[in-house]
């Protein structure tokens, strides 16, 4: 038995492969190359989602912008595929049964946050990550005083933010030969 075989699935086993705000950061054809083997033929599915900057309203969303600029220098280029809403991203499948296309297709989470909260979720950024390993800190004080000051809470602290999400939703097709891929040359090049 394979490593991917044991760690992952038998060829044709997977009815569906998800991937959540990272499929630009993943070698394309490695990856989807092992998802046609794993998936089922014919409509076994993949789903691909990402999301983008998130809004409150305008005096708010156009800080998270200002900031989101700044932030850029400090932005691995593959997140560039994050702006294109994953319109550009390379997704070798076929729509789904009901759909003329594989997307992306547009939604929206909403999530009643705190600033502190929206801090947070700001400093999971990469391009935040990547500025502080090289000293330098995006949330200055200056920074995070023109959010509070488009902030206007309510009186918990809090406000409701929206996330658009995009959606890149496909499946296998006719069930061709596909090379089974090796699970540790996977591993092995995220490492």
């Amino acid at each position: 038995m394979s490593e991917l075989e044991e760690k992952i699935g038998t060829e044709s086993s997977v009815d569906l492969v998800t991937v959540a705000q990272a499929l630009h950061w993943f070698d394309h054809d490695t990856f989807y190359n092992r998802v046609k083997w794993v998936l089922k033929k014919p409509n076994g599915v993949i789903a691909a989602w990402c999301y983008t900057l998130p809004k409150v309203d305008d005096e708010f969303d156009s800080v998270v912008r200002k900031f989101y600029a700044v932030s850029k220098p400090y932005t691995a280029l593959v997140v560039g595929l994050l702006d294109d809403k994953y319109s550009n991203i390379k997704f070798p499948f076929d729509p789904v049964d009901g759909c003329v296309d594989t997307g992306p297709f547009e939604f929206e989470i909403k999530q009643v946050m705190s600033l502190g909260e929206l801090f947070t979720y700001i400093r999971s950024w990469s391009s935040y990550q990547t500025a502080k390993d090289k000293g330098v800190e995006l949330l200055s004080d200056r920074v995070m005083e023109e959010f509070r000051n488009a902030w206007k809470e309510d009186e918990n602290g809090e406000r409701i933010v929206t996330f658009p999400v995009y959606l890149r939703i496909g499946k296998v097709g006719d069930g061709s030969p596909v090379m089974q891929p090796r699970y540790s040359d996977w591993i092995a090049e995220r490492t």
